[in-house]
């Protein structure tokens, strides 16, 4: 009975989870871009891109850490080991092109607030 609780359970979450609404970037960004003409205008989108670059990072290095679990204790996650490492080298490569990308587009912005 609990068995059944607890996967009906994890199966709700995960489905709420799925259909939740991901938003990266809490201002429409395109619109942000469009608009931006004056100086503050483009260093508040550098300081967005900047922060989301942080972000990224922080992502980067938690996945790295995963991957040294996965790495160092494999015994532990038997089979499943290879594609667990295999996805975190996968997600910390995303997120590193994340955060040179989101710091190129700061730098883009603080130039042109210049």
């Amino acid at each position: 009975m609990k068995t059944k609780f607890l996967i009906t359970l994890l199966l709700t979450l995960g489905l709420l989870t799925a259909c939740a609404e991901m938003n990266p970037h809490p201002m429409d960004m395109s619109q942000a871009v469009l608009n931006a003409e004056t100086k503050a205008d483009h260093e508040a989108l550098a300081k967005h891109y900047d922060e989301e670059a942080e972000v990224m990072q922080l992502k980067v290095d938690e996945h790295k850490k995963l991957l040294e679990q996965y790495e160092s204790k494999a015994y532990l996650y038997g089979r499943q080991a290879e594609d667990l490492k295999a996805h975190c080298e996968r997600l910390v490569t995303s997120y590193e092109n994340a955060v040179d990308a989101n710091r190129k587009m700061a730098e883009m912005h603080r130039g042109m607030a210049r």
